[in-house]
């Protein structure tokens, strides 16, 4: 498993137990680093989704809101929640990760982490809120070898 798998499982581990113990305390995150050993790079990239997370969770909250169908967001299995916390913080403020990985990423981690079909119910919600986020990358047109076409057209 690489280092960003890694400490977005981490990141989402924080959250879940973050939300089931209501108020945060200053020293939780030092309880959670002592209980759950990652590699240095690991921890920061962790600590740096769970920031963006903390920073703008009532914007990333209401966003999710806004696409859930026949269920409410307080509703929601707390590891699917935070899953999509942390995926959606990454399709607002990373537009240097691509979206399919984002994506792929909130998927896996859902199937590993929670149960049922919460895969499908993820793979729903962030689809919906991908193609309202980030536009779709064209895609390439490749020339065939030799060809001399240079219109541009």
């Amino acid at each position: 498993m690489g280092r960003r798998r890694e400490g977005r499982e981490a990141a989402i581990q924080f959250l879940f137990a973050r939300d089931l113990q209501g108020e945060a305390k200053p020293e939780d995150a030092e309880v959670f680093w002592t209980l759950h050993s990652a590699k240095t790079s690991t921890r920061a990239f962790a600590e740096s989704l769970i920031k963006g997370v903390l920073n703008h969770q009532e914007q990333i909250d209401t966003g999710i809101t806004g696409l859930l169908e026949n269920v409410s967001f307080a509703r929601l299995a707390a590891v699917d929640r935070n899953v999509l916390r942390v995926a959606s913080y990454e399709l607002l403020y990373c537009p240097e990760v691509p979206t399919p990985v984002i994506l792929n990423e909130a998927i896996d981690i859902a199937k590993a982490l929670s149960a049922g079909e919460s895969g499908s119910f993820v793979n729903g919600v962030l689809d919906k809120l991908a193609k309202s986020l980030r536009k779709p990358q064209p895609k390439k047109v490749e020339q065939p070898l030799g060809s001399t076409d240079t219109s541009g057209a």
